[in-house]
């Protein structure tokens, strides 16, 4: 289970305040896919509720593929409110092979949708979620890939979340991805119930990480094709705030009551490596991030491109790696692959040829 939301109102505190992921809002790198080729989006038709507690198959693509053979796929669900409390919203890109089963992983995003009154997101009340997914077919086949909202909350009444036509849309490339790579950093349940996330912060939690880096993620150096002119790389990270009281982080990392929220300080980096291993040439971009106690989960979205191969390097290697600081505030955890198989936290690198 990708993530159990908080539920807020703002005249009353209800009791059972969530876990979930959310991470930083960066601002979402292009619509259209990062690898060079035509993309396929298909729309949501018409408004469709997504109610409380229930997972909803929003968008649907299908293609078939060679074994082997890969395409970037990137989901955006926008959503609106009937209520001015806060609702929990979760967002999944998942495939599905011609038997039913889910290849390889999910990719996912989450945040808090802050209520139909909330003026602080780009249209008033409309919170939008993206997610991208690389996959990689590993059988020929058929399959079936869905955009899906799940809405959560421990607010009385009756209500829903709605995800909005035209502005919900899943996106897949037309051809194959080649030498495209998938990472992910390393499990992480919404609860932490065996402490393995990592934590940025005060007390106990430490000062700044690298996600695929020195986070318990294998470091992977990848070899851009042979045949690429430039390559590109994006990273979508997802953080959650670890408030008093929250059932998110351990008892420990809950450091003040809600409301004191979090900045922090990251840097996406792709880096050219030469003969020895070591740094060639880094490319990179970097952004201070505010995560809202009310929003707990919130993620961001990072993306370099148009990215020379300096042959002057020696060699063809890369290496990805984003680097997160605690600057104030909460505590903030770095979510990762909850139930073995739902990414939050994830990089893809393309190759584009001339």
């Amino acid at each position: 289970m990708i993530t159990t939301a908080t539920s807020f109102d703002r005249r009353a505190l209800v009791a059972a305040l969530a876990m979930a992921p959310v991470l930083l809002g960066f601002v979402p790198a292009g619509a259209a896919g990062t690898g060079a080729g035509r993309v396929t989006r298909v729309s949501l038709a018409a408004d469709t509720d997504i109610p409380r507690g229930a997972t909803v198959d929003l968008v649907r693509q299908t293609m078939t593929l060679a074994a082997g053979e890969k395409r970037h796929l990137r989901g955006r669900l926008e959503a609106t409110s009937t209520t001015t409390g806060i609702v929990g919203l979760t967002q999944r890109v998942r495939c599905l092979n011609a038997a039913g089963a889910t290849v390889p992983v999910v990719a996912a995003s989450a945040r808090n949708h802050e209520g139909s009154d909330t003026a602080t997101y780009a249209i008033p009340g409309h919170l939008p979620l993206y997610a991208d997914l690389l996959l990689t077919a590993p059988t020929a086949g058929v399959y079936t890939c869905v955009l899906q909202g799940t809405a959560y909350s421990t607010l009385s009444g009756t209500y829903h979340l709605t995800a909005v036509a035209g502005s919900t849309w899943l996106e897949a490339d037309d051809t194959d991805q080649a030498g495209a790579r998938w990472w992910q950093n390393p499990a992480c349940e919404s609860a932490d119930p065996t402490g393995a996330c990592t934590y940025v912060g005060g007390g106990p939690a430490r000062r700044d990480a690298w996600v695929f880096y020195d986070d318990g993620t294998p470091v992977h150096k990848w070899q851009a094709h042979p045949g690429a002119a430039t390559v590109s790389a994006r990273a979508n990270v997802e953080l959650t705030t670890c408030y008093q009281g929250t059932a998110s982080c351990p008892d420990e990392m809950e450091a003040y009551p809600r409301g004191k929220n979090a900045v922090v300080d990251t840097r996406f980096e792709f880096i050219q490596l030469d003969t020895t291993g070591h740094t060639c040439r880094t490319h990179s971009t970097s952004a201070r991030r505010t995560v809202t106690d009310d929003a707990h989960h919130s993620v961001g979205y990072s993306t370099l491109s148009g990215i020379p191969i300096d042959s002057a390097c020696g060699t063809r290697t890369f290496l990805m790696r984003v680097y997160v600081k605690h600057v104030s505030g909460q505590t903030v955890k770095i979510d990762g692959v909850q139930s073995g198989i739902t990414s939050l936290t994830n990089g893809i690198a393309f190759n584009h040829f001339p």
